[in-house]
């Protein structure tokens, strides 16, 4: 008589843990841009950046080693799009009114509604903050020299004011309009008497022809008698 077998059929292993979820770094860098925004980069953290993109904080350590690291993407991601766009600016045969058009145009699309990031930006410069300053400063260097370039081929072409110094036109360009972006929106429906309007569109507007007509220089080449 035939015993039957005693064997078992194999058990399946179990699987351990979670089941892994594929997550974008694009995903995460989108939660981590408006944690930021809200909480600015002392007050994120990991775990919050983590919540916002709907996943495990572990994930977010496969990508990245920690929020510094991902403040600094985040740079990388806008930044490598507006700087060769700039940089095209410089290079292009426009007169100079018309590049600051063009710059303007350029800075409206990848900074102006980022409000609560710009804030972020703007306090880990003047903190000084170790870990996030050098990666910051270096796009933002690349954004000054090209705005330096076109102010510099403007002075070239007798089209500014002789006096002026490039590098220091360029910050005062680019300093002046992220301050209008911030500032005119928060004030302006606290302030009587102005145009019954869109505020901000009207300023960039009125400051970009006051800002042409102080560094114009008022006897182009072309309008200069011969001697």
């Amino acid at each position: 008589m035939t015993r039957p077998s005693s064997s078992k059929p194999p058990v399946s292993p179990k699987t351990r843990g979670p089941k892994k979820i594929r997550m974008e770094p694009s995903i995460i860098l989108d939660a981590a841009q408006t944690v930021f925004a809200e909480e600015g980069m002392a007050g994120a953290s990991v775990r919050a950046i983590a919540r916002r993109a709907g996943c495990d904080p572990a994930l977010l350590y496969y990508h990245f080693e920690n929020k510094e690291q991902i403040f600094t993407a985040l740079l990388e991601r806008k930044f490598k799009v507006l700087v060769p766009r700039l940089q095209s600016v410089a290079q292009s045969r426009a007169s100079t009114r018309q590049k600051l058009d063009q710059i303007i145009e350029a800075l409206a699309e990848y900074v102006k509604d980022d409000a609560g990031f710009r804030a972020v930006v703007r306090g880990q410069i003047v903190q000084g903050a170790e870990s996030v300053t050098p990666h910051l400063v270096d796009p933002l260097r690349q954004v000054h020299e090209a705005l330096s370039d076109v102010f510099a081929q403007g002075l070239a072409s007798g089209e500014l004011r002789a006096d002026l110094q490039a590098p220091i036109v360029a910050f005062l360009f680019a300093g002046t309009y992220l301050e209008i972006q911030d500032l005119v929106p928060a004030l302006s429906p606290h302030m009587p008497h102005l145009p019954d309007q869109p505020m901000l569109p009207l300023a960039e507007r009125m400051w970009l022809d006051l800002f042409w007509r102080g560094i114009a220089n008022p006897e182009p080449p072309s309008r200069r008698p011969r001697s």
